[in-house]
C-alpha cells in the first residue's frame, strides 16, 4: 500500500510548511554546479504543490529565500531570483488550471525591482483561485517579521489606537504577515538539519515537526504523504493530558 493510499483524508493538516533545505549539498553530491540543485529544487516544488492540492490541504507555506540568503555569493542570489520568478511565472497557468491561489511574505523591498514587480503579477494573476493557497516565504525571517508586527502595534499604542495592556497573542498574531493564514499544524524540514531556522518562529509554537534526511531535490509525492501518515499518528494535546483529549474527542 502506498503511503498516499494510507492517509486518512478527515484528519488532513490544514497548514504544511517546508523548509526545502539540501539544493546545493543535492548537487555537490552529483557533481553539478549549485544552480542546476536549484533548478531540481524548483521542479519539487511542483509536485508537492500539485499533491497538496491534490489532497485537500488548505495553506502550503515553503521557505523559499531566507534574509540569510542574501550573504551568499552575489551571482548565486542573482540566479536565485531570476530562478525564482521566471519558475513562478512558468507555472502560473497550471497554478490557475489547479485553482491554486499564490502569496507571498517576507521583506519585499529588499527584492530586486524586476522579481518583486512580475512576483506581483503572478500573485494577481491568481487571486481569483479558491483551492490550495501556496504561499512562498521570500527574503523571509521571523525575526524580522515579529519586530514589524511590534512596530505596528507600537504605532497604534502611540496614536492612542490601543493601549499596552490590550496586546495580547491574538493581537500580535493578527500584526503578522501570516494574519491570513491558521498557523502550521506541520512542519517539514529536508536534508536532515533539524531547526528551525529563523521561520515562522511564533507560529510553529505547536507544530509537530518532521525531519527527513532527503535533500530537497530527491523529496517526492510519496515522501510528503509518508510526512502527513507520520502527522497524524501523532497525539497533540496542546498542554492537555491525553485523558482530557480523548473526553473532548
Amino acid at each position: 500500500m502506498s503511503w498516499i493510499e494510507k492517509i486518512d483524508k478527515d484528519r488532513l493538516p490544514k497548514h504544511v510548511a517546508i523548509i526545502m533545505d539540501g539544493n546545493g549539498r543535492w548537487a555537490k553530491e552529483h557533481g553539478f554546479l549549485r544552480s542546476i540543485g536549484h533548478e531540481n529544487g524548483v521542479t519539487t516544488v511542483r509536485q508537492i504543490t500539485e499533491i497538496a492540492s491534490e489532497l485537500g490541504i488548505g495553506y502550503l507555506t515553503l521557505y523559499t529565500f531566507s534574509t540569510e540568503n542574501w550573504n551568499r555569493p552575489q551571482d548565486e542570489v542573482d540566479a536565485l531570483m531570476n530562478l525564482i520568478v521566471v519558475s513562478i511565472e512558468q507555472q502560473t497557468p497550471d497554478l490557475i488550471k489547479n485553482n491554486v491561489r499564490l502569496t507571498a511574505i517576507g521583506n519585499m523591498a529588499r527584492m530586486p525591482q524586476f522579481a518583486r514587480e512580475r512576483l506581483m503579477k503572478c500573485i494577481e494573476d491568481t487571486s481569483h483561485c479558491t483551492g490550495l493557497v501556496l504561499c512562498l516565504a521570500l527574503s523571509y525571517s521571523a525575526r524580522w517579521e515579529i519586530v514589524e508586527a511590534c512596530r505596528k502595534l507600537a504605532a497604534q499604542v502611540a496614536k492612542g489606537e490601543i493601549s499596552p495592556e490590550a496586546i495580547d497573542d491574538e493581537m500580535l498574531s493578527g500584526a503578522l504577515a501570516t494574519c491570513n493564514m491558521p498557523d502550521p499544524d506541520l512542519l517539514i524540514r529536508t536534508a536532515g538539519d533539524e531547526r528551525i531556522s529563523n521561520f515562522l518562529l511564533w507560529q510553529i509554537a505547536y507544530s509537530e515537526l518532521y525531519f527527513t534526511p532527503k535533500y530537497w531535490p530527491d523529496f517526492t509525492k510519496e515522501d510528503f504523504c509518508e510526512a502527513i501518515v507520520n502527522f497524524q499518528g501523532r497525539e497533540r494535546r496542546f498542554g492537555k493530558t491525553s485523558e482530557q483529549i480523548s473526553e473532548t474527542e
